[in-house]
């Protein structure tokens, strides 16, 4: 545990939501490959360039392996203007037709719609603000109104409440929370304050119900 938490605060202080990592995915089936960014290939759509973004604005490059070229498919669908929804509970990328309506439960075969839900953090949350690279995440605010942005959301983790309890209680002294309120256990989790002495936050975490195994964070966040 020792070695885990140097490593957390490395990560934090590093700002390891940049690339909004701090775990592995869940399920997930993963193979290391070597491949190559290809920045000499660029995407035209009807006739305009096109700049293939991710949830953050960050810019992203085609991948090339083995001499096909690869692009991020939610950039390509949101460029297409098609539907495009992640399965989060059968690990599926629904596109086009049926995309927005819940998949049906996996082996059971009970017919029940499946939650359909996203991967992609809330565009108004800080960039450093640590959101777990399992994390299912079920946007219900993001807004920009009179110029002050808000972001409200919950995500799922494998991640254990203490782990991730620690990691916000690090970026809490990192960002100096003021009038903080922080309960950090391993059934409950519990911070509230405002980043930097102006910014709002309300970080809780609990056991999920509705996944075993999971637990379940609500974060408000705001500008001011």
């Amino acid at each position: 545990m020792k070695m885990n938490r140097k490593w957390l605060i490395a990560a934090v202080a590093a700002g390891m939501a940049l690339t909004g990592s701090a775990g592995v995915y869940a399920g997930a089936k993963l193979q290391e490959i070597k491949a190559y960014l290809n920045n000499s290939i660029g995407v035209v759509v009807d006739g305009t360039p096109y700049w293939l973004r991710d949830g953050n604005g960050k810019t992203l490059r085609p991948i090339t392996y083995e001499g096909l070229t690869y692009l991020p498919v939610r950039s390509v669908a949101e460029a297409l203007d098609v539907p495009i929804t992640y399965d989060a509970v059968n690990y599926k990328v629904r596109i086009g037709t049926g995309a927005d309506v819940g998949a049906s439960a996996g082996s059971g075969g009970s017919g029940t719609a499946a939650p359909v839900e996203s991967t992609v953090r809330p565009v108004n949350l800080p960039l450093d603000f640590p959101i777990p690279g399992d994390a299912i995440i079920s946007t219900t605010l993001d807004t920009d109104a009179d110029g002050v942005k808000k972001a409200a959301f919950s995500y799922s983790t494998q991640e254990s409440l203490e782990t991730m309890g620690f990691v916000y209680s690090e970026y809490a002294k990192i960002k100096r929370l003021d009038n903080a309120s922080q309960t950090v256990s391993a059934t409950t989790v519990k911070i509230t304050g405002r980043l930097g002495g102006t910014s709002p936050v309300s970080i809780t975490g609990k056991p999920s119900t509705a996944r075993p195994g999971f637990n379940i964070f609500t974060i408000t966040w705001s500008e001011s």
